[in-house]
């Protein structure tokens, strides 16, 4: 059971060093901005890290919009991103499920995101797994609650997707964390990363509040048996910093039976 966390880009070998981390997670770039991410001076080295590296697309990023400004600047910026995390040896590129705007049909949305796959597929690939994560929020959301997502995979699913869970955004989103896992493998078939988050807001909040492990609205023990129905590398993206990051770590380790790496 490899435990990491999401990190400031500037330095993401030094932040897993200091949380005691085996992966971690970053942007390439402003995560609410539209600019591709440039070529990083660290990459030979990020390449050579026995620590497993994970991106994650900005947030702007959707591409299930019916609006043409964004979706296909959308559909570009994915790749540019997928391209660039796979030159640095990262495992996965994580998006958001995305929406389509109120009074819009979300049958086009999940084709949208069918016709994302293909452009990559017509453009060389993606170069590495692109990651679906669940969201928190709003109506028409691709990803946020399991029968949306059962329509999306019906779109997607002939392509190499993958699928991140995120334990506060299923609860915000009004997913009960019990038997989760079952019910979104019964979609998906998989689950390749777990976002190991607590939750600030009650269930079905629809707002994506991060909190620590051992705070927030979510038992604890929930988050916990979430990541062993999942079997999968685990990511805390939760605040506190170094210190907070690290005592989540400690406390999923010791939860876990997980040693670590060594000191």
């Amino acid at each position: 059971m490899r435990i990491g966390a999401h990190v400031d880009s500037a330095d993401p070998l030094s932040e897993a060093a200091a949380r005691r981390a085996e992966a971690v997670q970053f942007f390439l770039s402003d995560p609410q901005g539209w600019k591709a991410p440039q070529p990083r001076a660290d990459a030979d080295r990020l390449r050579a890290a026995e620590v497993d590296l994970y991106v994650h697309a900005p947030y702007v990023v959707n591409v299930a919009t019916l609006n043409n400004r964004i979706r296909i600047p959308s559909r570009k910026l994915l790749l540019a991103h997928a391209r660039a995390a796979a030159e640095i040896g990262a495992r996965g590129l994580i998006v958001h499920g995305g929406h389509v705007n109120a009074g819009d049909d979300l049958a086009v949305g999940f084709d949208n995101w069918r016709k994302t796959f293909a452009y990559a597929a017509d453009s060389g690939g993606f170069g590495l797994p692109v990651l679906i994560e669940n969201t928190a929020g709003g109506d028409n959301a691709c990803a946020r609650r399991l029968d949306a997502l059962a329509r999306l995979w019906d779109a997607v699913g002939e392509y190499e997707v993958g699928f991140c869970l995120d334990t506060c955004h299923a609860h915000a989103g009004g997913e009960e964390l019990l038997d989760l896992v079952d019910r979104v493998k019964a979609i998906t078939g998989r689950v390749d990363l777990v976002h190991a988050n607590n939750s600030k807001d009650a269930f079905g909040s629809g707002r994506d509040r991060h909190d620590n492990l051992a705070g927030g609205s979510i038992d604890p023990e929930q988050v916990v048996a979430v990541i062993r129905a999942a079997d999968a590398l685990v990511i805390v993206e939760t605040p506190g910093g170094t210190d907070g990051q690290a005592a989540d770590i400690a406390f999923l380790r010791g939860r876990l039976g997980a040693e670590g790496p060594a000191a």
